[in-house]
């Protein structure tokens, strides 16, 4: 591994706090020539160009995160046996829903190859909450930095020093605003690190963060899940996989939900406040001769909240109202299947539930750091809309709600759900042309017939030549 960017280790132990630095009384630092080298370090930080945050920092410091806890390897066994699940998991979903395969390929991830794989969504969705962190780092902060109340004299000489050393980033404040973007793409990769040590696929918080059409299981994570349930591993493994398959289904065949529903969280994200206080009070706790000082001012504190407004309200409620729509279309597929497949359906669905409702310990971990809660708090009645549809309009009739975003219940239905199964005249859905909707989807960056590749069994590729999924056991 390579050594951890300046002042953006991960974590230490707990028990070290309060220990004097190695080196001595001053810390590694206090050698001119270890300092002149994090100097350049530092220095190479500041002069990245991809954005306001630094996301090759964010992406180290969470592959850090995940190996300081251990990441195996995947072996080819598992994942040989992830790609089978999904591929007998996608087949078995073929009756139960009116959308085709939406898998390309099938992949097996260690934890830093999730956090690798989904990195370029991560940055989008969090980009709007650090452009706020950026902008109170560098208002708090005078072009003088002598004028800065509560910052340690050492502190204010060491950044004139590194003001000397970086002269083309214009100005202390302009410096700041750089360091800022260091500070957030620490923590929030230190949050997708904890966050990865949980999540067993690439659709496991409900929303699209792998790349289009490619399912993913995390062999470790799922072995994971089924630790304490008395299930066998193999029944665990298709579980999840039919819970994957059917997000790829969705996701692959209603063309604007990827782009309503990413748009959801970062209309949420925009409305997220930064506690310009917690920046602030930690300043006089860091130590310029300790690189780590900066992340133990910040551990623990909650830099982003958000805004108790009536905009940031309407957007919190319309991310949850997707994200439960989605969720519940995927649990009513999922469960239909599994009732005839699985002997332990039921307590598989209920363990899916209750971890959707909560959220693990590293999701709230995730939630406190960068302020962007996940959750689809009204599962059960999403899914009681859903299971309502099919009952009364098929698996068609159902699917076709999908057809355009004002066609789908909102929070005041979720209140009712039979009264919007019954209740809704304007849901005429018989000339709805859901093959027309499909290929609608395909026209985008799909393949031309909406189907996986031509891939065959044991490449990576979920389906042979025809675009049906492999062959599989059930």
């Amino acid at each position: 591994m390579t050594d951890p960017p300046f002042g953006f280790n991960p974590p230490s132990d707990p028990g070290d706090r309060g220990k004097p630095p190695a080196g001595g009384p001053l810390g590694p630092l206090g050698d001119p020539q270890q300092f002149a080298d994090a100097l350049r370090q530092f220095a190479d930080l500041m002069s990245y160009q991809g954005g306001v945050v630094n996301w090759d920092l964010a992406k180290n410091v969470a592959r850090q995160t995940v190996a300081a806890k251990g990441d195996p390897s995947v072996l080819d066994v598992e994942r040989q046996q992830v790609a089978d699940a999904l591929r007998v998991a996608d087949l078995w979903l073929e009756d139960v829903t009116s959308f085709p395969t939406g898998i390309r390929s099938v992949q097996a991830w260690s934890q830093s190859e999730w956090v690798e794989a989904t990195m370029p969504v991560w940055s989008k969705l969090c980009d709007p909450i650090a452009e706020r962190a950026v902008d109170a780092m560098g208002g708090m902060l005078t072009e003088d930095p002598g004028e800065i109340g509560g910052m340690p004299p050492e502190l204010q000489a060491a950044m004139s020093a590194m003001q000397g050393g970086l002269g083309g980033l214009g100005g202390f404040g302009q410096m700041m605003r750089r360091m800022g973007g260091l500070m957030v793409g620490g923590q929030t990769g230190a949050a997708i690190g904890t966050l990865a040590q949980e999540v067993v696929s690439s659709t496991d918080v409900g929303l699209p963060l792998g790349p289009e059409g490619v399912a993913a299981l995390l062999p470790a994570a799922v072995a994971g899940f089924g630790a304490g349930l008395s299930i066998s591993l193999d029944e665990v493994r298709l579980f999840l996989a039919m819970r994957e398959a059917a997000h790829h289904r969705l996701f692959g065949h209603v063309p604007w939900l990827r782009a309503r529903l990413l748009g959801a969280v970062e209309d949420y994200a925009r409305g997220i406040t930064v506690d310009a206080s917690a920046l602030r009070d930690a300043m006089p706790q860091i130590d310029p001769s300790n690189p780590e000082s900066l992340n133990e001012a910040l551990s623990g504190a909650a830099l982003f909240q958000p805004e108790d407004t009536e905009q940031q309200k309407a957007a919190l409620a319309r991310l949850e109202t997707v994200l439960a729509l989605v969720e519940g279309w995927v649990s009513t597929v999922v469960d239909e299947v599994a009732a005839t497949r699985l002997p332990q359906a039921s307590a598989l669905a209920e363990a899916i539930r209750r971890r959707r409702a909560t959220g693990g310990p590293a999701e709230r971990t995730f939630a406190t750091l960068v302020g962007l809660e996940l959750r689809p708090r009204r599962l059960r009645e999403a899914a009681a809309i859903w299971r309502g549809l099919t009952d009364e309009r098929g698996v068609s009739g159902r699917d076709a709600v999908w057809a355009h975003p004002d066609l789908l219940p909102g929070p005041d239905d979720f209140d009712d759900p039979d009264g919007f199964v019954r209740g809704r005249p304007e849901l005429d859905i018989s000339g709805l042309d859901l093959e027309g909707l499909t290929g609608e989807a395909a026209a985008g960056d799909g393949p031309a017939d909406g189907k996986p590749g031509d891939g065959k069994p044991g490449d990576g590729e979920p389906g042979e030549a025809d675009g049906k999924p492999g062959a599989g056991g059930g």
